[in-house]
C-alpha cells in the first residue's frame, strides 16, 4: 500500500524470474513448469525444501532486484532515482574515468527486495525460513555480482582521451545462468540445534558462502506425476533421440521409452533482402520425426 508504483516492478520481476527459470531448465526433468490454476507462481513443489526450491527463491529474489532497480533508473518509482554516489573520478584497468550518465541504483533495489521478499520468513525463523532467507540473499548477490561498467569515449577523431562511465546491471539472462551454476553446486544443510544458522549436512562439505544456494532435503527424480507436489512428470515431453544430455530420450524419459510422431514442419527459407526495405521469404515444408516420452503406467496386476 505504501509503494503502489513499485508493485508493478515487483510483478515484472516475478514474471521475469519464471521465464528465465523455465529457460534454464527447459531440457531437464524438472522444467520449472507452473501448475495451471495453482495459487502460487511456481506450483506446490516449492513447498518441498529441495535444491529446485532454492533456485526458485533465488531467481525470484534476483528478478525483483533487477526490476526495481531498472524502474528506479527510468524514473518509474517516485522515491528513488539513479545512484547519486557515483560521482567524481575513478580508475580501472583501462585508466581514469569520470562518473556520468545514470548508474543503476542497485542499493535501493537490493534493500527494497530484502524488505519485501524476506518479510514472511523473517517472522518464522525455522529451518525452512532460514533456507529461504539464505537463497533470497544469494539471488540479490547474483545481480550485484553481474553488474558491469559501461563507458563512452570522448576525444578528437574518436580517440578515448576522456571516458565517462556508469554502472549498469547485466541482462537478466547472465544472472540466471550464474544462479544455475550455483544450483548445480548447491549444498545440503541442516539447522543448528539452537536454530541460529545452517551447517552442511555432510561433514566433508565446506560451509556454504552467502552467494551459494542451500537446500534441506534431496530432490525426487521428477520422472512420474506427483499429485502432492503438483508435478506432472515427464510423460509427453519432447526429447532428443540422439542427445546424451538431460534432454536425451534416455534420461528425460526415465527409461520408459518414447513414441515417435511424424509431423509436417513449416519454416521460412530462401529469404532475400528487397531494396528498400523488406525481406521476402518462401515457406518450406519438410517431414520430421519428433520423439515424446511415454507416460508412466502402473504395472498390471497378476492374475
Amino acid at each position: 500500500k505504501r509503494h503502489p508504483d513499485a508493485m508493478l516492478a515487483v510483478t515484472e520481476g516475478a514474471i521475469q524470474g519464471v521465464r528465465h527459470c523455465q529457460k534454464q531448465f527447459q531440457d531437464a526433468r524438472w522444467n520449472c513448469s507452473t501448475i495451471p490454476r495453482d495459487a502460487s507462481v511456481f506450483g506446490r513443489h516449492v513447498l518441498k525444501s529441495t535444491r529446485e526450491a532454492a533456485f526458485v527463491y533465488a531467481i525470484n529474489s534476483a528478478g525483483v532486484v533487477q526490476a526495481i532497480t531498472r524502474a528506479c533508473s527510468r524514473g518509474a518509482i517516485t522515491n528513488c532515482a539513479c545512484d547519486l554516489n557515483k560521482q567524481g573520478s575513478q580508475r580501472d584497468r583501462a585508466g581514469q574515468f569520470s562518473w556520468g550518465g545514470c548508474s543503476d541504483n542497485i542499493r535501493y533495489g537490493t534493500a527494497f527486495s530484502r524488505k519485501f521478499i524476506d518479510a514472511r520468513d523473517r517472522r518464522q525463523r525455522d529451518a525452512r525460513a532460514l533456507m529461504n532467507l539464505h537463497n533470497n540473499r544469494a539471488g540479490r548477490k547474483a545481480v550485484r555480482k553481474k553488474m558491469r561498467l559501461e563507458c563512452k569515449c570522448h576525444g578528437v577523431s574518436g580517440s578515448c582521451t576522456v571516458r565517462t562511465c556508469w554502472q549498469t546491471m547485466a541482462p537478466f539472462g547472465a544472472t540466471a545462468r550464474w544462479l544455475k551454476s550455483r544450483y548445480d553446486g548447491a549444498t545440503e544443510v541442516s539447522v543448528l540445534p539452537n536454530g541460529a544458522g545452517l551447517v552442511p549436512r555432510h561433514g566433508d562439505h565446506k560451509k556454504p558462502r552467502k552467494k551459494d544456494l542451500v537446500y534441506l532435503e534431496p530432490s525426487p527424480d521428477y520422472c512420474d506425476a506427483d499429485v502432492s507436489s503438483g508435478f506432472t512428470g515427464t510423460g509427453g515431453r519432447q526429447c532428443n533421440r540422439t542427445s546424451k544430455g538431460t534432454d536425451g530420450c534416455d534420461l528425460l524419459c526415465c527409461g520408459r521409452g518414447y513414441d515417435t510422431r511424424r509431423r509436417l514442419i513449416s519454416t521460412k527459407c530462401e529469404c532475400k533482402f528487397q531494396w528498400c526495405c523488406s525481406v521476402d521469404c518462401k515457406t518450406c515444408e519438410s517431414w520430421q520425426d519428433l520423439h515424446f516420452c511415454k507416460a508412466w503406467q502402473e504395472p498390471s496386476p497378476r492374475v
